[in-house]
């Protein structure tokens, strides 16, 4: 899911079941809007340009604020007293525009009159561990956002092998649809145009031609994914896996190495890995891998795509593989890539970040895998445009990424501006697309199904984009 500024996102995978994503969320949030007028001053959006910083001093981070209505929308007329909190070993530098110029602060607190929007820079201290920020208003809700303080250090090469990249030769019209088993163990029964059918069959039916599943080491712990029912674990995910094969559509398996959500917020290790040394934590995350990989192979259902890793952005398998242990972190994605070449050599491999707009954050991190000589395929971004930018930043930080890595690149987790997005995704340029994938549109914010199983109009859109940029014209 679902991204490095997305404390609220993290919030949705890290700390609500399924249920509750489709009741209890759904209540408050219709509370919640029902006391926001259309045109009014409702929350307080917080967008970072980038969410890991150099702690020496000197980097800077700027962040966009905009007050936004119920509906999402900027609210230009209405002055709004917002004040900005700083926690950890960074300091507020400027604020621009101020507002009527009546400007008060202290080191880690400031307190101005926004109208609209504003920029807020932040500049770094010289402590690696996380910033956080936060706006507040009376009477809105809050926005948020975490960066991470790093010292990159000397890099040291993973390997000295040449890998010779794959290709994606399929344009991808992809979703993320993890939660169908649950949604189905609980009763939901999905239909399109008053006709039931398997969702699968009716999302091929509409262009999508391949499917994401994400996968928790043990997701049944009491303190995992799924207490006591497992869901998301390597039985069930085997079990996803024939039904899109059956289908005849292709798969991208997504490794979280937790047996909890694992984002820019949480990259906690699975509990059988705690307390392991560094030699020992590399083999228990390659030997996984490669039992995941090797059980779907021997069933006939190989993945086409694997993720090592899920939004990391700021790292995975925390603390040893966190953002700050660069060349720990770059040693731990190169078992999982062994592990996946050990298996399945012809499968792809994409490193996914959360950082769909944030270009120069991209390059931070790709640029330190380059360093370390980490091989891969394919960059994924996370696109949500609350915590990632405009569509117009997601485009040139594609095009850029493109082009400054000779990869392919793609869209791996969205939902908003389903059309704008795709059009983004099917035309980076250098011959580099690769396609999208839709984050649970079975279930969540602009679910292509209502929460009862029926198909509603934003299906519609797909057997159009897959016209334009999949099927054979």
């Amino acid at each position: 899911m679902l991204s490095a500024p997305n404390t609220l996102f993290s919030k949705l995978k890290g700390f609500l079941l399924l249920a509750f994503l489709i009741t209890v969320s759904a209540t408050i949030n219709a509370q919640g809007r029902r006391n926001g007028i259309p045109g009014k001053p409702f929350e307080i959006e917080v967008t970072p340009f980038k969410t890991t910083m150099i702690a020496n001093g000197k980097d800077q981070a700027l962040i966009n604020i905009n007050i936004i209505d119920v509906k999402g929308d900027s609210v230009q007329e209405k002055r709004v007293n917002v004040r900005f909190y700083v926690t950890g070993d960074a300091r507020l530098i400027t604020i621009s525009p101020d507002g009527n110029n009546d400007l008060k602060h202290t080191d880690t607190t400031w307190q101005v009159d926004v109208v609209g929007s504003c920029q807020v820079i932040l500049q770094a201290g010289y402590t690696r561990g996380k910033i956080k920020f936060e706006a507040k208003a009376d009477s809105l809700w809050m926005g948020s956002t975490e960066i991470q303080m790093v010292q990159p250090g000397i890099a040291h090469a993973v390997t000295k092998d040449k890998y010779i990249p794959k290709t994606v030769t399929d344009k991808i019209l992809g979703a993320d649809i993890s939660f169908l088993p649950e949604l189905e163990s609980k009763g939901v029964k999905f239909s399109d145009k008053g006709v039931p059918g398997d969702a699968i069959e009716i999302m091929k039916a509409h262009g999508f031609n391949y499917i994401r599943l994400r996968i928790f080491n043990q997701p049944a712990n009491p303190k995992g994914y799924s207490p006591g029912k497992g869901f998301c674990d390597l039985e069930h995910t085997k079990q996803m896996a024939k039904r899109i094969k059956a289908a005849g559509m292709k798969f991208l398996l997504d490794f979280h190495y937790s047996d909890y959500w694992a984002d820019p917020q949480q990259q906690n290790k699975p509990a059988e890995w705690v307390g392991q040394n560094f030699a020992t934590l590399k083999k228990s995350l390659y030997d996984y891998t490669v039992n995941v990989m090797q059980q779907l192979k021997d069933q006939g259902t190989a993945p086409d795509m694997v993720q090592v890793g899920n939004e990391i952005n700021h790292g995975m398998v925390w603390p040893e593989g966190a953002i700050n242990n660069l060349d720990s972190l770059s040693q731990l994605i190169y078992q999982g890539v062994k592990g996946v070449n050990a298996v399945s050599p012809n499968t792809v491999i994409m490193l996914h970040v959360a950082l769909g707009g944030q270009n120069e954050e991209a390059r931070f991190f790709l640029d330190n895998m380059a360093k370390r000589h980490v091989p891969f395929d394919v960059i994924g971004l996370s696109y949500y445009p609350k915590w990632h930018g405009t569509p117009l930043m997601l485009k040139n930080n594609m095009a850029d990424l493109a082009k400054r890595y000779n990869k392919q690149v793609m869209v791996a987790e969205y939902s908003q501006l389903k059309k704008e997005v795709n059009d983004i995704a099917f035309t980076v340029p250098y011959g580099k697309a690769v396609g999208s994938f839709i984050w649970e549109p079975l279930s969540t914010w602009e679910g292509i199904f209502d929460h009862d199983g029926k198909s509603n109009d934003y299906i519609n859109l797909y057997p159009v984009i897959a016209k334009k940029y999949v099927t054979d014209k």
